[in-house]
């Protein structure tokens, strides 16, 4: 039996899958089938639709809302107040359930607080998208990615830190130390 914890404010439903170590905070709502991870922590005022994946040691701020067709990879941050759209035309006279669209954020991805991200796009591993920034298309692994429209300013290490690339493409964490190759607007962690 897996072991986690739940606020006494929040509404988990029958037939979720919740790993160990997850913690569910202040007047939180889990749906029915959705899948958590392990060793996450789901913010205050969050919501998890039914048919939502969550990875592993994703972290879920404040007031986020994650609606069908969501997948979270491990190791995903999501900001305060970010939101996921799930339609492209809604109308709240027209039923458009059937044409829910798939999100996919991998691995590592870091949304900030009060961003937007169309449905139907995926973001890349290790991509941090900033603050306030309204994504409507596939971002690229390691992509920073600004404004609104999002537009891709630079490169992010697995760390948070921003990459700066010599002109043989080669890069390195500030931080970590990790090694870097961008070729052909992909970027690679190498081994040094």
């Amino acid at each position: 039996m897996n072991s986690f914890f739940v606020h006494q404010t929040s509404i988990v439903d029958d037939f979720c899958n919740i790993g160990n170590g997850t913690k569910i905070w202040h007047f939180t709502h889990i749906m029915q089938r959705a899948v958590i991870g392990e060793r996450c922590n789901i913010g205050q005022n969050v919501f998890i639709g039914s048919d939502v994946v969550i990875g592993n040691n994703v972290r879920i701020q404040n007031n986020v809302s994650l609606y069908d067709c969501i997948i979270c990879e491990d190791d995903v941050f999501l900001g305060p107040s970010m939101v996921f759209t799930n339609v492209i035309n809604p109308r709240s006279a027209v039923s458009r359930k059937n044409e829910y669209m798939k999100t996919l954020v991998k691995k590592g991805a870091t949304i900030g607080a009060n961003a937007t991200i169309v449905c139907g796009n995926t973001l890349g591993e290790y991509c941090f998208i900033g603050a306030g920034t309204v994504v409507t298309k596939d971002v690229p692994a390691y992509a920073l990615i600004v404004g609104n429209p999002g537009r891709q300013k630079g490169w992010m290490s697995e760390y948070g830190i921003k990459l700066e690339f010599d002109d043989q493409g080669r890069a390195t964490c500030g931080e970590s130390g990790a090694h870097y190759l961008l070729e052909q607007g992909i970027v690679k962690r190498i081994k040094s």
